[in-house]
């Protein structure tokens, strides 16, 4: 099975394309969002785990395969790498209440390490063990990578980092 490359979305706003694929469903694996991520121009790699990861300067996604047969399952998680303080949560949890309220995916929730920081995970999934419809597949897995990056910019909008982002784009002075 492949994908037509004039088939997957792009990232410009313009109209979509439908992809030409079989005509049954199909069981996605690793292969086909590889094929999906080289056609979207996206970096990845295999962690050790046999994960595809696909890097940004912020966050990672990861495409994740779990389960076996009907019970199968397709994951898109995302790890957002800005650490935020323990006091902080509460803020936290009541943006990302109102992103899940108003928004399909990714779910956002947060984890709290043993250092006492907080970070934030996103995550959409899809049952694909008795397949799923290859179009369907496609732009849903488009739409979670693009959901995923939008989440990191409304989040630095909505807890006004944009200096945090601005300060960190910015040269050191090293006072010469």
């Amino acid at each position: 099975m492949s994908i037509d490359p004039s088939s997957i979305p792009n990232f410009g706003g313009q109209p979509e394309p439908q992809p030409q694929g079989p005509a049954g469903p199909v069981v996605p694996d690793q292969d086909l969002v590889k094929q999906l991520l080289d056609q979207m121009e996206l970096k990845y790699v295999v962690d050790e785990e046999g994960d595809l990861a696909a890097p940004w300067e912020q966050f990672r996604t990861y495409f994740m395969f779990r389960g076996e047969d009907e019970q199968a399952v397709f994951s898109v998680r995302t790890f957002y790498d800005r650490p935020h303080k323990i006091d902080e949560k509460a803020q936290l949890l009541e943006s990302i209440d109102d992103w899940n309220r108003r928004t399909l995916w990714p779910k956002v929730y947060t984890h709290t390490h043993d250092d006492g920081t907080v970070r934030l995970i996103g995550e959409a999934q899809m049952l694909i063990g008795t397949g799923v419809d290859l179009n369907h597949f496609v732009s849903s897995t488009v739409s979670w990578v693009r959901a995923a990056i939008e989440f990191d910019k409304w989040l630095v909008e909505q807890l006004g980092l944009e200096q945090e982002v601005n300060d960190s784009e910015e040269p050191e002075d090293d006072g010469e």
